[in-house]
């Protein structure tokens, strides 16, 4: 029976040492123009990845994004829009439509993917990944809304989250990129 047990806890402690945990950089994603991209691309980069929508109150926060983006994404940092219709039908278009949107109202430059979803049965893998420790390592979330952001590292490891209220200026995004 000892041995028994000893095995158990040495299988509990070795277990996660072998397990290899995910990052952002384990996924492919699909560009609103509708090319494949390998999120490995952006290894060395700090990456914000936010579900958007066109039709939300928060729609507006794409100005300030789009100005996060232009001061810090010339080297080290990146913002990923993942457009998504998951909360009240806020995003109706097609990705064509969105994409026009993004550009003719806000001058969206920063890197946008295709529409997905981002909670209940036909969440997107990455979003899965995003919100549940078991796969991210970090912590536990639920998309609250559209334009939540997450804080992913230079490695592709989930830091932090910045729910859909906090502006993109916000101090807590500032001093994340610049640290």
């Amino acid at each position: 029976m000892k041995k028994i047990i000893i095995i158990a806890l040495m299988a509990l402690v070795i277990s996660p040492i072998f397990a290899q945990e995910l990052t952002l950089h384990d996924f492919t994603v699909e560009t609103i123009d509708g090319d494949e991209i390998d999120l490995s691309d952006f290894k060395g980069k700090k990456v914000l990845v936010v579900n958007t929508a066109s039709k939300c109150g928060m729609t507006p926060q794409y100005e300030d994004l789009q100005k996060l983006y232009e001061k810090y994404g010339s080297g080290d940092f990146v913002i990923i829009g993942f457009p998504a219709n998951n909360f009240m039908k806020q995003e109706p278009g097609s990705n064509s439509e969105i994409k026009q949107f993004c550009t003719s109202e806000y001058n969206v430059t920063f890197p946008m993917m295709a529409k997905i979803s981002v909670k209940g049965d036909d969440i997107h893998p990455l979003y899965a990944w995003l919100t549940q420790k078991e796969q991210n390592g970090k912590m536990d979330s639920k998309v609250k809304w559209n334009f939540q952001k997450y804080l992913i590292d230079e490695s592709g490891n989930l830091v932090d989250i910045a729910y859909p209220k906090t502006n993109p200026l916000d101090d807590k995004i500032i001093d994340w990129i610049k640290n």
